[in-house]
């Protein structure tokens, strides 16, 4: 991760922490309802992340985390909307996390990450990669890694996200004119996911069709000689799908300005959850561009000339 990269983390995670602080110290009295609701999704989360750790160290594949991803906000959220009478609102956001996690669970699965043997399917060629990293060698440090990150704060990150639900939890303002916004915006940026996801199916599909063939990298085609995709959103945005993925958490956040959720202004502490996705995204997204990077000589022009984000039409790579 370069400078400028570790810089907008650490931005990033300060501003969240200070969220957490102002919320806990000042805007952060939950109801009865609040804390029953938090209460039982935490637990839930908790037998999550264990589950994650064990059966991701006896079987040594360590996307366990990734099989659940898509599931849990679901099930956090209807939870939190059954505990709260099932008001609109909730429901609402209950749906959306719903739509949204049978997308993603479509698109993993058809990658192989699901088998009949629950601990089994293709692992994250991330975890493959950095348990050969010489500071991930030894067995012992990687189960540090295993406990702490991929299986307890990927988990803790998943709940955070869905905090704005508890946050508008027996709100008494009606449904308005944020929470349309909040919807539409959240169902725009869905379908912004599953259009990126499709298209970078096909690419790859198609590319390993063609290497299929007998035909080295080289000798394959534009653009798939270069091994990465540039058609579609993808020519004019690094990650649209990442966009999409954090735009569609942030959306949701929108729903307790409609709610008038207490803090300051129009921000409140449940928005310290999808900053902290940001702040993985982030991560994650440095990461697989490193990956890349190393694997496609043209990647790094790629990544001069493509927001990482944010398509941007007039700088779309040919």
């Amino acid at each position: 991760m370069n400078i400028k990269s570790i810089i907008n983390v650490s931005i990033i995670a300060i501003i969240s922490i200070v969220f957490l602080v102002l919320g806990i110290c000042g805007g952060f009295n939950l109801t009865e309802l609040q804390k029953d609701a938090l209460t039982t999704v935490a637990v839930v989360a908790a037998i999550a992340a264990a589950y994650c750790f064990i059966v991701g160290e006896i079987s040594r594949n360590n996307s366990q985390m990734d099989k659940l991803w898509s599931i849990l906000p679901a099930v956090y959220l209807w939870i939190i909307a059954v505990k709260g009478d099932m008001e609109l609102r909730l429901i609402m956001m209950a749906v959306i996390a719903t739509l949204w996690g049978i997308r993603l669970t479509y698109n993993f699965g058809r990658k192989g990450a699901y088998s009949i043997k629950f601990w089994a399917g293709e692992e994250d060629y991330r975890w493959i990669l950095l348990r050969k990293h010489k500071l991930f060698r030894s067995r012992i440090v990687w189960a540090v890694f295993d406990l702490f990150f991929i299986s307890f704060y990927q988990n803790f990150v998943v709940l955070a996200i869905t905090l704005p639900a508890i946050a508008v939890m027996g709100s008494d303002k009606p449904f308005g004119i944020w929470d349309l916004i909040a919807f539409v915006l959240a169902i725009a940026f869905l379908l912004l996911e599953l259009i990126a996801d499709e298209q970078q199916w096909k690419f790859h599909q198609e590319k390993k069709r063609l290497l299929a063939e007998g035909r080295t990298l080289a000798e394959l085609p534009m653009p798939y000689r270069r091994g990465f995709n540039t058609t579609g959103l993808w020519a004019c945005s690094r990650h649209p799908n990442y966009l999409g993925e954090q735009s569609i958490w942030i959306s949701l956040y929108i729903f307790t300005i409609g709610a008038g959720a207490a803090g300051i202004g129009i921000f409140n502490w449940s928005i310290a959850g999808s900053m902290l996705l940001v702040l993985l995204f982030l991560g994650s997204s440095t990461l697989a561009e490193g990956i890349s990077g190393s694997k496609y000589s043209e990647y790094k022009t790629y990544c001069n000339s493509v927001p990482r984000y944010l398509p941007l039409p007039w700088r779309k790579y040919n």
